[in-house]
């Protein structure tokens, strides 16, 4: 941003044009300056908002500024605008309701935020003498109508092409009788933040694969993948025709699967001017594979039409893949849900009326996410919206940011607003991943005043003995073995799950007061986690080394967390989970809570058959279930489709979430074979661990250091380790035979017998 004070004001449109007002400002340059050497425009909207200059788009971001707090953070973009200012210019934007004023979650409640939109802005043109001219939102813009008669997130948006105002953002347009003026809204500066992540853009285009007809006569189109975003044409037709398009994630029967939507209509209807138009809905989003289409002039034909990919705008940095094609497939599945989800937020699904920002999804995905693209900028800033929620609230951290839920009415099954393990322990995993992966302190030290807080907040929950073991809790969440309308009900136990996640949160917490040099508050956090495990220890681990409720998750969750006082438990653990695994034919028996950590453990305490047995498992419940169905992104629940091509009779069920994809860390680590050994890949584990199913398997991460990259294969008999280390990395190299190596930077080859060649031979 530039230096030049603001003296923008919040203005809103004298007529809310059906909620999608065009706002105009045409100037000339002031004389006497020289030439034009620099012209920045800085906005932001209580709604969203593109911005035009002379006609021409400032940036290639939709749905700007995203959502955000809004009670706290009102994100303001800049953009260099230089080469589009002339003599006389016209700043133009396009409001729409977005987040702030569209529909939120499932209560069908709009206006959440605010019932008037908004926009701010300044374009500050810099001439060669230094003389700088400001030109700002205020009084003297004019306001009129856009084509768009109707736009919902959840929705969908209406467009009349009879409308269109051509040249409306161009110098020299005279507008009708219908514009009107702007007048000012109140506005608290102090809210403008510059964001921190990236904006949500175009990404991609995506061809129709099919176009048929349905049993009731339907024409549906398939776009062979479920993806988030949009459809883009062009088109000619009577003036007043009307195409209208619905979209879902599935069939059932042939049709429309759109009950998984709940009341999300997800429709958009196009009318046609009697000339060629070009639609695109930009004011809204849609998670979708197939689109009902109704009202196309003449027959339509794959060249007609493409589906716009939108997301934030994210480098992808990791990429995996191995000799199992439905392996392949499901960490495909994995990449198109980050992508889905990762749209200005973290949010849990982006197709049905809900959409939001839950805590708990990201808490355990957050470590697959780093590995996939460079997320750290784009949960950061998710992060600050998380810590003015919890900051807001006591110290509560909120099951979703941002919090629209505190303006809902909650159901009885939620009962009040408590801290929750793993959901509201985002606020500590989250940050401590991207240490992690990235290795910047800074992350830490923004996000340490939200950790402890969480954490001390947990901590006064605490019962005498120290066991986290009242108040709602999600627990094991969507457990395959729970009713379809009871999704809490799960093996687990909560109050073992709930301490389990409090005994890392406390060793996590200390180990961040102590990087930052706090080292009062890492005694503290330190002599908390002694305590929780010893709670842990003395009330649900039998002294035979069985856990309470006895089931996989809470083997998973105490191996994963260290939480066990000894090697003898953490052994018997780690047989007891594996036989657990045995006895349920290697079907998922996990839900939200187990299912990041199972694998992990398994290969952790030496059961790495089990762990590759799990994964690739391909009967239901299981992670190639979804695969074999047709699966083209990771599913909600384990069945969200059933094996008879039915939806999940449960009123929440999507086909597009990510939680369930973050055993994607551990096939990076465990057959990919990178993980970090310092922050930010300062030194580097390369360790693959073959197993049977997975005869070869290549991966490569961007770290802050350079690129990583490690291929592998065996014939179950030599092993064969290519690897690729960045210069001024270290690397420790272990082999399946137990050989240990350190290399650094460069390229290395290594080869051995592995101990249980053998035994793959034998199973061939």
């Amino acid at each position: 941003m530039t230096s030049t004070a603001w003296h923008a004001a919040m203005i809103t449109p004298d007529n809310d044009f059906d909620g999608a007002p065009l706002l105009r400002k045409e100037f000339t340059l002031e004389e006497g300056h020289g030439a034009v050497v620099k012209a920045v425009l800085r906005a932001t909207a209580l709604g969203v908002f593109e911005a035009s200059i002379n006609g021409a788009p400032v940036g290639p971001d939709v749905l700007s500024p995203g959502w955000s707090s809004y009670e706290w953070r009102v994100r303001c973009r800049s953009y260099d605008v230089t080469a589009l200012v002339g003599p006389s210019t016209v700043i133009g934007v396009e409001l729409g309701n977005g987040w702030y004023r569209g529909r939120l979650a499932w209560h069908g409640l709009s206006n959440l935020y605010g019932d008037e939109l908004g926009f701010f802005g300044q374009l500050d043109i810099e001439f060669a003498d230094g003389h700088v001219q400001a030109v700002a939102s205020d009084t003297s813009w004019q306001a009129g109508p856009s084509a768009t008669t109707a736009n919902d997130l959840y929705d969908g948006q209406t467009i009349d092409a009879r409308r269109f105002q051509a040249g409306w953002a161009e110098p020299g347009f005279v507008p009708g009788v219908d514009w009107t003026g702007v007048r000012g809204l109140a506005f608290d500066g102090g809210r403008l933040a510059e964001p921190v992540g990236p904006p949500v853009v175009r990404a991609a285009a995506v061809r129709p694969v099919d176009i048929f007809t349905s049993p009731s006569g339907k024409t549906l189109v398939d776009f062979g993948q479920n993806l988030v975003g949009w459809l883009r044409f062009s088109v000619q037709g009577e003036a007043g025709q009307a195409i209208t398009i619905r979209h879902a994630e599935v069939l059932e029967d042939g049709e429309l699967g759109v009950r998984p939507l709940r009341s999300a209509k997800a429709t958009d209807t196009f009318i046609l001017s009697g000339g060629r138009d070009t639609f695109e809905p930009t004011k809204t989003f849609h998670g979708f594979r197939y689109a009902e289409i109704t009202g196309w002039p003449g027959t339509l034909t794959a060249d007609d039409l493409e589906a716009v990919v939108v997301h934030s705008d994210l480098e992808r940095t990791g990429t995996f893949e191995c000799s199992n094609d439905l392996v392949n497939q499901l960490h495909r599945n994995i990449v198109w849900g980050l992508r889905g989800n990762f749209l200005d937020l973290p949010t849990d699904c982006p197709q049905r009326d809900e959409r939001l920002g839950w805590t708990g999804d990201i808490a355990v995905f957050a470590p697959t996410a780093a590995y996939l693209y460079d997320v750290k900028g784009f949960l950061q800033d998710w992060l600050l919206d998380l810590a003015a929620e919890q900051k807001a609230q006591d110290g509560l951290v909120p099951i979703t940011v941002p919090d629209v839920l505190k303006y809902c009415p909650q159901p009885p099954e939620f009962p009040s607003p408590e801290s929750s393990a793993l959901w509201s322990e985002a606020s500590v995993w989250v940050p401590w991943a991207l240490w992690e992966a990235y290795g910047d302190l800074g992350v830490l030290e923004t996000q340490y005043d939200s950790m402890a807080s969480h954490t001390r907040r947990v901590e006064g929950l605490l019962s005498p003995a120290g066991l986290w073991d009242s108040g709602f809790q999600f627990g094991d969440w969507l457990d395959p073995d729970a009713a379809p309308d009871q999704p809490w009900a799960a093996k687990a136990d909560t109050a073992v799950v709930a301490t389990a996640c409090m005994y890392r949160t406390a060793r996590l917490t200390a180990q961040a007061a102590g990087l930052l040099g706090k080292h009062d508050d890492e005694a503290h956090f330190n002599a908390l986690a002694v305590r929780v495990r010893n709670a842990f220890a003395g009330h649900y681990v039998a002294a035979g080394g069985a856990i309470r409720s006895d089931c996989t998750t809470v083997y998973a969750l105490a191996i994963a967390f260290d939480v066990l006082q000894t090697p003898e438990l953490r052994e018997f653990a780690g047989n007891r989970l594996a036989e657990l695994v045995r006895d349920n034919g290697y079907r998922v028996s996990t839900g939200f809570a187990g299912t990041p950590f199972i694998t992990h453990a398994l290969t952790d305490t030496g059961h790495v058959d089990e762990a590759y047995r799990l994964l690739l498992e391909e009967g239901f419940p299981s992670w190639l279930y979804p695969v074999t169905m047709g699966a083209t992104t990771v599913w909600e629940r384990w069945d969200s489709m059933l094996p008879d091509g039915s939806i999940n009779p449960g009123e929440m069920t999507s086909f597009n979430h990510y939680a369930l994809g973050a055993v994607a860390d551990w096939m990076h680590k465990a057959i990919g074979g990178i993980r970090p050994l310092e922050p930010g890949y300062a030194r580097v584990l390369i360790q693959p661990q073959p197993g049977e199913g997975i005869d070869w398997a290549r991966s490569s991460l961007k770290t802050p250091h350079g690129e990583v990259r490690v291929e592998w294969k065996h014939d179950g008999g030599e092993f064969r380790l290519e690897a690729t280390v960045p210069d001024g990395v270290a690397a420790d190299v272990v082999l399946p035979d137990g050989a240990r190596h350190t290399v650094e930077g460069g390229e290395h080859h290594f080869a051995c017998v592995p101990a249980r060649a053998l035994d793959y031979q034998a199973s061939r």
